[in-house]
């Protein structure tokens, strides 16, 4: 689950990790007038406005129009997605740029052309930075431990750095059964080249750091930039927060941050019946059982000349009302020109596939080739459901010729 920058910042000031002063607003009007009454009246003569999407690269992003797509300018500079705001009658530039920037779209490296429509701006106190560095913390898979990551190299991206400068990377990793130690937040003080006031701030700054990324259940936490002040205070200048969502049930507070307006329509209504769907851009749609099975589709969809459109991992505990919705939502995408659901019986059975599939259809309406291939507990019982039914399925028997149904599909 992802969530915004201001709301990340808000997590964590409660564990006192220093951010700076801000407020999220969601029209032009009252960008202009939360900077006035918060921020230049009380002479702050610097701000930055940021729009506020779940992508990263908003600083080098460009706001485009809309409808026509083209890039908006102001005193003939490009709108950014992230705005330093100087000088006098900082009130009515910030009520500029959100006015430019509300209700068109930001493009990102990550978002692509399509971009992200802004509907939240946050609106932040500037600082008088000395440094600019980076800092991560996440999950290593392979040791089953948390890691932190940091580099003096910030407001780069990351994998940018690994490629060409691995070794300006500092790793350590956090031995579960005792915790964050203090040597390791001095380890990576000293990494950055750090001493005095600055090297006493960024070890309180790791500490606090570290306890909220345990606390909250986080599942990735990144400071891009985590910059030191003139005063050599360590700040978290910007901040991305994804949580474990197999952790939400700790946290039922969490659901009311959630955007759904930057997650797709479809993956919502799939979170509403606890199906494991993404959706891509592709032209196949994809129903199967296993996350394993899944990949291998996509890949499979892949190499036979199509593009997956989604993933979609049923599970192991599907019933018909399960199949059913999660039928009905793959053939929601329009973008959808096949349909392909790749079953191994085990735990879930092929006859209950196919039942709602079957119900699906009746509610449904379906013009595009439908492949599908059930193997394992009950696949007789489901060749019959299938042979049964009004609709005229492509059946394979095995992977070979999911292949080459694909393959038909696509050269007709």
């Amino acid at each position: 689950m992802n969530i915004h920058e201001y709301q990340a910042k808000e997590l964590l000031a409660k564990y006192g990790v220093p951010v700076l002063k801000n407020r999220v607003v969601f029209d032009p009007s009252q960008a202009g007038k939360v900077c006035f009454e918060e921020f230049e009246s009380q002479d702050i003569d610097v701000v930055v406005l940021k729009s506020q999407i779940h992508a990263g690269g908003r600083g080098k992003g460009v706001v485009k129009d809309f409808e026509t797509n083209e890039e908006l300018m102001l005193s003939d500079k490009p709108v950014r997605g992230v705005n330093v705001i100087a000088g006098g009658n900082i009130s009515d530039k910030c009520y500029q740029i959100a006015k430019a920037t509300f209700g068109n779209k930001l493009v990102t490296i990550q978002t692509g052309e399509e971009g992200s429509v802004v509907k939240r701006m946050m609106i932040e106190a500037g600082a008088k930075i000395k440094k600019e560095y980076y800092c991560s913390m996440l999950l290593d898979r392979a040791t089953s431990q948390n890691i932190i990551m940091v580099s003096t190299e910030g407001g780069m991206e990351i994998e940018h750095v690994a490629e060409h400068n691995p070794e300006l990377i500092k790793t350590i990793w956090i031995d579960p059964k005792i915790g964050f130690q203090g040597y390791q937040a001095r380890e990576l003080a000293f990494s950055l080249g750090l001493s005095g006031n600055a090297f006493k701030s960024f070890v309180k700054f790791i500490v606090k750091l570290e306890k909220a990324y345990n606390e909250l259940d986080c599942s990735m936490l990144e400071i891009n930039p985590l910059v030191v002040t003139e005063d050599e205070e360590f700040i978290a200048l910007d901040c991305k927060m994804n949580f474990d969502d197999n952790a939400l049930y700790r946290h039922q507070d969490y659901l009311a941050l959630a955007d759904e307006s930057e997650t797709s329509p479809l993956e919502v209504e799939a979170e509403k019946y606890n199906l494991n769907y993404i959706k891509l851009d592709g032209n196949v749609g994809c129903m199967v059982n296993g996350a394993g099975l899944a990949m291998a589709t996509m890949d499979l969809i892949k190499l036979s000349g199509g593009e997956p459109a989604n993933f979609l991992d049923v599970g192991g505990g599907a019933n018909v009302e399960r199949i059913s919705n999660a039928f009905r939502i793959m053939m929601s995408d329009p973008g959808v020109k096949a349909v392909l659901i790749n079953i191994f019986g085990g735990i879930v059975r092929c006859d209950r596939v196919a039942l709602g599939i079957v119900e699906a259809l009746k509610t449904v309406q379906v013009d595009i080739p439908v492949i599908v291939r059930l193997d394992g507990t009950n696949k007789d019982e489901a060749a019959v459901i299938l042979e049964n039914s009004d609709m005229e399925f492509k059946v394979a028997k095995n992977i070979n010729q999911v292949a080459d149904k694909v393959k038909e599909v696509f050269a007709a």
